[in-house]
């Protein structure tokens, strides 16, 4: 069944588990998923995997608490290729027939890979990003000059989208060059799931822009140059 028609079906007992979810005022736990999860499961008859467990549900009911219904027009400015879609080819042509700009991650690729999707994008409006697709990625496997090594090969925008505990790399990665960062965001990092821990909290979201922004105002231009706040101090320590 189309998931509209799904939804437009049971929409009245949907509606009511939805806002018995929004009455807690607090984050769901592992537990209290697993059982929503299993009531939606009843209401709609069917099994969990395709009740609950796919993005493309995740993504409509997300639509419809939103206000957008089936049939409503969306203006979408950009695509992004998540890394297990980089080596789809006809995705990529799709995506490349919209002449929208394009976000694409690099985690479980190869070099040859890479090229070979940029081929196939063949767009002058694009970004790439370094990623590894672990969660936890572990530290030794970030490989965050990688960062340097795309933007050598490909004229456009590198960034780092960080699968990584903390946020000391991704901070690192601006450092490397890196002209964008993406972090995965959760309310929680104690919840269930596997991307939990992989994940940056609002607090930590908020130290991560404030830390890249100090970054950012260090680094300038490599340019040597003496600044007129050194000036009493070389009066004081050479007396010139």
């Amino acid at each position: 069944m189309r998931l509209d028609r799904q939804f437009e079906q049971h929409k009245e007992a949907i509606l009511a588990l939805c806002e018995r979810v929004f009455s807690h005022g607090r984050v769901l736990q592992g537990p209290e998923v697993a059982a929503l999860e299993d009531q939606l499961c009843g209401v709609m008859g069917t099994n969990r995997a395709v009740a609950v467990g796919s993005a493309t549900d995740a993504l409509f009911f997300t639509l419809v608490a939103a206000g957008i219904n089936a049939g409503d027009r969306v203006a979408i400015p950009c695509h992004k290729i998540a890394s297990a879609l980089a080596t789809h080819d006809d995705l990529l042509r799709k995506i490349a027939s919209t002449g929208r700009p394009v976000l694409m991650s690099t985690g479980m690729s190869t070099m040859e890979q890479i090229r070979h999707a940029v081929k196939i994008l063949d767009s002058d409006n694009f970004m790439l990003a370094h990623c590894t697709s672990s969660y936890p990625a572990a530290y030794q496997e970030l490989n965050l000059t990688m960062l340097q090594t795309l933007a050598a090969e490909f004229d456009c925008p590198v960034g780092y989208s960080g699968h990584e505990a903390g946020l000391s790399t991704t901070i690192a990665s601006v450092v490397l060059g890196a002209t964008f960062v993406e972090r995965h965001v959760t309310l929680n990092r104690t919840l269930w799931g596997s991307h939990m821990i992989a994940s940056v909290e609002p607090q930590g979201m908020t130290r991560l822009a404030r830390y890249i922004r100090i970054i950012e105002s260090a680094l300038p231009d490599g340019v040597k140059k003496v600044y007129d706040s050194e000036l009493p101090i070389i009066a004081k320590l050479r007396g010139n």
